[in-house]
Order: structure tokens, then C-alpha cells, then sequence
């Protein structure tokens, strides 16, 4: 697993909150740094992917922890 600079819980929340505070956080951060991601919502595979190929960003780990989906992702 990398290491974070950030953490953030969006477990609970349905789409399209996650991808919503994932945005705003990847906002505030610098490039290289990285932000993991605790969801709930299996949309967040699809929508946490198509977020980072198009805004530059990198997805360095996807995976799944009993019924929560962990993700670390690079900001580019």
C-alpha cells in the first residue's frame, strides 16, 4: 500500500458525494501528493478512474477491504 498525505472517509456516502469531496480535497493538494480514499458505493471504481485519466491525476491502488473499496490516489 503507499503512503498518504491524506485520508479521507467516504464510507456511506452515495454517488455522486464521493467523487465530490475526492475533487475538492485533489484540489487543495499538490502535485505528487497522494490522498487515500475509504468508499462504500461500488460506483466509486468507475467514477474514482474516469476522474483521474481525465484530469491528469494517477489511481496507484485499487482495492477491496470486506465491504470497503480503498483507493490511493496520486495527484498529477
Amino acid at each position: 500500500m503507499p503512503d498518504a498525505d491524506y485520508k479521507l472517509d467516504a464510507t456511506g456516502l452515495l454517488c455522486p458525494e464521493p467523487l465530490m469531496i475526492v475533487r475538492n480535497k485533489v484540489r487543495e493538494m499538490v502535485a505528487g501528493e497522494v490522498l487515500f480514499v475509504t468508499a462504500t458505493d461500488p460506483s466509486t471504481s468507475r467514477d474514482f478512474n474516469n476522474f483521474c485519466r481525465f484530469m491528469g491525476h494517477r489511481l496507484l491502488e485499487e482495492t477491496t477491504e470486506g465491504e470497503n473499496f480503498l483507493y490511493w490516489i496520486e495527484k498529477g
